[in-house]
C-alpha cells in the first residue's frame, strides 16, 4: 500500500533538514550539527511529525523562530524553513547582513516569487555573503497533517480562509480571489507532496467549484511545463504501488452544517469539542488537591499541562475512534495490567532479596530461574515506565472529559441529536431541555436548537420560533447564530431538499454503574452507557456515491475535472467507469473530528479502500458558533 501523507511529509521534512539529500540509514557517522530557523507556519508543520528527539538525531540542535532575537553563530550552517512573505524576506536580508551564519540554505514552505528571490540576492550581494547562501528550495509543503489519514491547511492564519472569511455578505471579487488562491497553493503542495494528479469532483455553484477550477488549472500548467513538472520522475513514486490515481472530492461546508455543532460521543471528537485541543496537544489545567486553602489565603494556582497524543501511543491509535464508556473500560483494564505486572516485579524483588521470612517461597524458586526472571523484569523496565506514563496521561484526560459530560449532560445531549438528525420520535420536548437549568450551558442548548432548525422537515413557524428564541434568550445565550442560520436557510432554500443524514441511532446500554466495576477510577453513575450505529454523514454518502460510481440525484451533477486530459472538459460524465480505490474529500469552510472519525469507519467496512481526509479549519463546535454569530453582525 502507497506510503501515507503522514510518512511522506515527514520524509521530506527530512531530507530538507539533511541539507535536502536522501538521509542514509545505516551510517553510523555523527550528523552534521546545524540550526533551524522556522516561523510559526514551519512550526505548526513541523511539531506534528517530528519531535524534539528526531530533530536532534538528524542533527538539529537549535530550532529557533525567525522573528526572535538570535544570537550570531558564525561557524554553524543555518536551515531556514519560512513562507516566503515580505516580512520574513526582510528578516532573511537581515540576517544575511548580519552574517549570522556559516551558510544559509533557504526552504520556503510554499513557491517564492521571482522578485522575492531577487530581494534575497541583491542583499547577500551587497552584505558579500554571496557564497554563504549554499542552496534556496521550494519545498511545497504548505499543508499541516495531523494523522495518516487527514491534514488542515492552515493554523497561524486560519480566520483568512475559514466558513466566515468565505461567507461573509459583503465580501469583495478579490477578497475571495486571495482566499481561493490561498487554499490552492497549499492543496497544489498537498498533491506535489504526495506525488499523485487526482480526479477532481466538485458541487456547483459554490466555494468549492471555485476551489476546483483553480486547481486544475494549476495542475495543468504544471503538467504541461514538461521542464519544471512537479509531478514526473522521483516525486511519482506513489505509481509504484497503486496505477489508479485517486478521487478528490472537494464540498462546500453549507452541504452540511448540522455536523458541526452535533455533541459527540467518541474519544478524539470529545476531547476536540470539550478541551483545548490543537495540533494534537491537549492542554488542561490540573486540579491541584482538593483540600481547601485556609479562609483569606489566595486561591491556589492551577496548573497546566499538556500531553501530546502521537501515533506512537498504542492506546490512542486503537481508542481514539472508540465511543467514550469503551475508552474508559480500556484505561482501566491497562491500568489494572500495569499493576500486576507492577506487583510481580515488586514479588522478585522481595524474592531476591531475600527480604521477609517465607522460607518456602525462596526455596520453591531456584536460583538460575529468579536470575532468568529478574534480568526479563529490569528490561521490561523501560518499556513499563512508558506504558505507565501513556496510563497516566489518558486517565487524566479521560477523567477532564468525563468531568464535562457529567456537569453538562453531554450524553443526553448527544442520544437527543442523533434522534433529531435521524428523524426519529423524540421521547422529551426540545423546550424541556433548553428549560432544564441544569441541562448544559447556554451555548449546549444553541447548538442542539441549531440542529433542530437546520435539520426539520417542515420550516418552524414565526410563533414557534419565537417561542423558542425567548427560551434561549432566557438561557443567556447569544440568538446571532439563529438570526444568521435563518438567512442561510432562505438563501439556499434549504427547506426544499433537508440534507439526509442516514438512519443512524444509538442503543442505550443502560446506565454506566453497572458496566463498571466498583473499584474503577472513573466514576460514572448516571452516564448512559450509548453504543453507536454506524450510519454515514452527508460528506461520507457524497463520497460513497463518487467513490463507487453510484448514480445519485444528490451527486449526479457534480463536475469532473482531469488535469492530465489536454483540453478541459466541462462535462459532469466521468470517463473513468471503475470504482475509486483511494479518495481525498476536502472540506471548503472548514472540517471536525466527528466527520473525519465517520470516513474512518466507513472505509474500514470497505477491505482495500483508503480514504484522506482533510479541511481548510479544523473547529469545534464552541469555534463554529462565534463564527455563526459574527457572520450575523454584519
Amino acid at each position: 500500500m502507497a506510503a501515507s501523507v503522514r510518512e511522506k511529509q515527514a520524509a521530506a521534512l527530512k531530507r530538507m533538514l539533511n541539507f535536502n539529500t536522501p538521509l542514509l540509514k545505516n551510517t553510523a557517522a555523527e550528523p552534521v550539527w546545524k540550526v533551524l530557523i522556522y516561523d510559526r507556519c514551519g512550526q505548526d508543520i513541523i511539531s506534528p511529525l517530528l519531535a524534539v528527539k528526531e530533530l536532534r538525531d538528524i542533527g538539529i540542535t537549535l530550532h529557533l523562530l525567525l522573528h526572535s532575537d538570535r544570537d550570531p553563530i558564525p561557524d554553524v550552517p543555518a536551515i531556514y524553513f519560512v513562507m516566503p512573505t515580505e516580512e520574513n524576506i526582510d528578516r532573511i536580508c537581515q540576517d544575511l547582513r548580519s552574517q549570522l551564519y556559516e551558510s544559509y540554505y533557504f526552504n520556503f514552505i510554499s513557491a517564492i516569487s521571482r522578485s522575492k528571490l531577487e530581494d534575497i540576492a541583491s542583499a547577500a550581494l551587497s552584505a558579500n555573503a554571496i557564497t554563504q547562501v549554499t542552496k534556496v528550495f521550494d519545498q511545497y509543503l504548505n499543508f499541516i497533517t495531523l494523522e495518516d489519514d487527514m491534514f488542515i491547511l492552515s493554523n497561524q492564519n486560519k480566520e483568512f480562509i475559514s466558513y466566515h472569511a468565505i461567507n461573509k455578505p459583503d465580501i469583495m471579487d478579490t477578497e475571495m480571489e486571495a482566499i481561493m488562491d490561498t487554499i490552492v497553493d497549499s492543496l497544489f503542495c498537498f498533491f506535489v507532496t504526495l506525488g499523485t494528479v487526482p480526479i477532481i469532483r466538485c458541487p456547483r455553484g459554490n466555494a468549492a467549484e471555485m476551489v476546483a477550477v483553480k486547481l486544475d488549472k494549476k495542475l495543468r500548467e504544471n503538467l504541461r511545463d514538461a521542464r519544471n513538472s512537479l509531478f514526473t520522475g522521483d516525486n511519482m513514486g506513489v505509481s509504484q504501488f497503486s496505477f489508479q490515481r485517486p478521487l478528490f472530492v472537494l464540498a462546500d461546508r453549507n452541504l452540511d452544517l448540522a455536523t458541526p455543532l452535533h455533541h459527540t460521543w467518541t474519544y478524539q471528537a470529545l476531547i476536540h469539542d470539550v478541551l483545548d485541543f490543537h495540533l494534537n496537544r491537549v492542554s488542561m489545567e490540573e486540579s491541584v488537591g482538593s483540600e481547601s486553602s485556609p479562609a483569606g489565603a489566595r486561591p491556589k494556582k492551577k496548573n497546566k499541562k499538556s500531553y501530546d497524543l502521537t501515533s506512537a501511543d498504542m492506546f490512542w491509535q486503537k481508542h481514539k475512534g472508540s465511543p467514550f464508556p469503551e475508552v474508559a473500560e480500556s484505561v482501566q483494564e491497562e491500568l489494572d495490567t500495569y499493576r500486576a505486572q507492577e506487583d510481580e516485579v515488586k514479588r522478585l524483588k522481595s524474592v531476591m532479596g531475600l527480604e521477609g521470612e517465607d522460607e518456602g517461597a525462596i526455596s520453591s524458586i531456584s536460583m538460575s530461574d529468579n536470575t532468568a526472571k529478574l534480568t526479563s523484569a529490569v528490561s521490561s523496565l523501560p518499556e513499563l515506565l512508558e506504558k505507565k506514563r501513556l496510563i497516566d496521561l489518558h486517565t487524566n484526560v479521560a477523567t477532564a472529559v468525563l468531568d464535562h459530560i457529567k456537569s453538562r449532560k453531554l450524553d443526553v445531549y448527544f442520544e437527543y441529536e442523533e434522534k433529531l438528525m435521524s428523524k426519529s420520535t423524540l421521547d422529551k420536548s426540545l423546550l424541556d431541555i433548553i428549560g432544564d437549568p441544569d441541562a448544559g450551558t447556554p451555548e449546549d442548548k444553541m447548538r442542539l436548537f441549531l440542529i433542530f432548525y437546520i435539520t426539520a422537515l417542515q420550516p418552524t413557524s414565526e410563533t414557534d420560533l419565537d417561542q423558542y428564541k425567548k427560551a434561549l434568550l432566557d438561557t443567556g445565550g447569544d440568538l446571532s447564530p439563529v438570526n444568521y442560520i435563518k438567512q442561510w436557510k432562505a438563501f439556499t432554500k434549504i427547506a426544499a431538499t433537508p440534507s439526509n443524514y442516514g438512519n443512524s441511532g444509538v442503543k442505550p446500554m443502560g446506565l454506566f454503574s453497572r458496566v463498571m466495576n466498583s473499584g474503577s477510577q472513573f466514576v460514572m453513575e448516571g452516564v448512559k452507557h450509548l453504543v453507536l450505529k454506524q450510519h454515514n454523514l452527508p460528506v461520507t454518502r457524497i463520497l460513497d456515491n463518487l467513490m463507487e460510481m453510484k448514480s445519485n440525484p444528490e451527486t449526479d451533477n457534480y463536475r469532473y475535472f482531469d488535469p492530465k486530459m489536454l483540453r478541459g472538459s466541462e462535462s459532469s460524465i466521468p470517463r473513468n467507469k471503475n470504482p475509486f480505490q483511494e479518495a481525498i474529500v476536502f472540506m471548503v469552510g472548514g472540517g471536525n473530528y466527528v466527520e473525519y472519525q465517520n470516513l474512518v469507519d466507513y472505509t474500514k467496512a470497505k477491505p482495500g479502500k483508503r480514504v484522506l481526509y482533510g479541511c481548510s479549519e479544523l473547529f469545534n463546535a464552541g469555534q463554529f458558533i462565534k463564527q455563526l454569530s459574527s457572520l450575523d453582525q454584519k
